[in-house]
């Protein structure tokens, strides 16, 4: 029987589609080969969720090292400059922190990979030049992800009770 491939993500086959209604052999029995296509479509579910989990962690996590290795993020702004800058420290860290929940679905875990990450950042910017890693730089991240988990956390519960259909 001849079929068509939809689409593919991993070599894993999303759906077939057949173009033919000839009753051929087939080589395996009809049982088995149902089987064979149930766990074909089990092993795209798990890539497909593995990968819609984590790929946004990972990129998230790339572009703030990216951000990391800038020399010079100053803008001249003087003391909103320094305002600005932690705020958004804070706001990478919140967000990073609340993509790791969602992959995760523990909060403590989440927080200790984010603040690792922070610290790792900070050792990273430690050896770019016109750039300083620092503690409170540390903090400051660990106080962000903090909020990120509160804020998602409660974002969760707020659509679960609005159901599937809002939320």
């Amino acid at each position: 029987m001849k079929t068509r491939r939809l689409g593919a993500i991993g070599g894993c086959e999303a759906r077939t589609q057949r173009l033919g209604r000839s009753r051929r052999l087939r080589a395996r029995p009809r049982t088995t080969q149902r089987a064979a296509e149930r766990g074909q479509a089990a092993e795209c579910f798990v890539l497909i969720r593995v990968l819609s989990l984590w790929l946004p962690v990972v990129l998230w996590a790339a572009l703030i090292f990216t951000l990391s290795s800038i020399p010079s993020l100053s803008s001249g702004l003087g003391f909103w400059d320094l305002i600005l800058r932690k705020l958004a420290h804070a706001g990478e860290y919140a967000l990073l922190s609340a993509l790791l929940l969602r992959s995760l679905a523990r909060p403590w875990p989440a927080l200790v990979i984010a603040v690792a990450f922070a610290g790792s950042d900070e050792l990273h910017q430690h050896f770019v030049r016109g750039r300083a890693g620092s503690p409170r730089d540390i903090a400051i991240d660990a106080a962000g992800a903090a909020v990120g988990l509160i804020v998602f956390a409660h974002w969760r519960r707020i659509a679960a009770k609005l159901g599937p259909a809002r939320g």
